[in-house]
């Protein structure tokens, strides 16, 4: 299933869209797309059962605002450097485990929002991710197919990253990973029953038009389900907790100088294979 969330800001009632790409209104069926949601099998499958029976009434999604798919977000587990072209674009060592940092929930916008370039920022970057959506507790997993088991399904993400603050400001990454509407999310939470293999999706990142990564989830030196089995021998990832697992080559901080970061007017779209596309225009903050 395509679940999705739409309406304005604050305000966002849960959606489908169906085989026929006909946005369907959830709201007569369940509350909204979250982390309870997604761990009550009873409730997916009355979703199921509607949307089979062509119970599910149409919404007019002309002018209508497409917010984030998943709403009350636990944490944001990010994977940094999880891409063996990204690293060697960065000239970085490829990590001997994996390098994780957070986001704030409060930094997730929907997949068309507009994106607010810091304050005396220089380096604002794009990366394009596969984003984890939790759907079952997860603490001490063993296996790949243990940790598969325990996600609800994908979506896009955009990890916004401002590189002087991330780099050159001292601590740790997440000054430069926490501004203000850094982490657009969606279009659609895919369940995982449509991803059969989460290694095999194309990713794809223009910035004015000029497409700047064209990458695989194949290059991942980490792949899914090792990303969430690791990471839960460390903290307990639960249902509507979502995990960002890194971007591949083609970001502003590996280009050469003068390096193309991103300025207020610049537009980027951004799409994984089978989980939608999004679009943002940057502005000031």
């Amino acid at each position: 299933m395509k679940l999705l969330r739409v309406g304005t800001a604050g305000a966002e009632r849960p959606a489908l869209l169906d085989a026929e790409g006909i946005l369907r209104d959830l709201s007569g069926v369940v509350p909204d797309i979250d982390g309870p949601l997604l761990a009550d099998d009873a409730a997916l499958g009355r979703i199921r059962a509607a949307a089979e029976a062509g119970e599910l009434p149409a919404l007019d999604a002309t002018g209508l605002r497409v917010g984030p798919p998943l709403a009350r977000i636990g944490k944001i587990v990010c994977i940094g450097l999880n891409y063996h072209d990204h690293a060697r674009e960065t000239g970085a060592e490829p990590p001997a485990e994996p390098v994780i940092f957070f986001k704030a929930a409060d930094t997730v916008v929907g997949p068309h929002d507009t994106v607010l370039v810091p304050r005396r920022s220089t380096k604002t970057d794009w990366e394009v991710e596969l984003a984890v959506v939790i759907g079952r507790t997860a603490r001490y997993l063993e296996s790949a197919e243990e940790a598969l088991a325990h996600v609800a399904g994908y979506a896009v993400a955009h990890d916004v990253s401002e590189r002087e603050f991330q780099i050159e400001r001292g601590g740790t990454w997440d000054k430069g990973k926490n501004c203000e509407t850094f982490n657009p999310l969606g279009p659609w939470l895919v369940t995982s029953d449509e991803v059969p293999d989460p290694q095999n999706l194309s990713l794809k990142l223009w910035v004015n038009g000029e497409l700047k990564q064209d990458g695989t989830t194949a290059e991942q030196i980490f792949p899914v389900a090792e990303v969430v089995r690791y990471v839960s021998q460390f903290m307990t990832l639960y249902p509507g907790d979502v995990i960002n697992t890194g971007t591949p080559a083609g970001v502003a901080l590996g280009e050469p100088e003068p390096k193309p970061f991103l300025r207020a007017g610049d537009v980027v779209e951004l799409e994984i294979e089978g989980l939608g596309r999004q679009r943002q225009e940057f502005k000031d903050a």
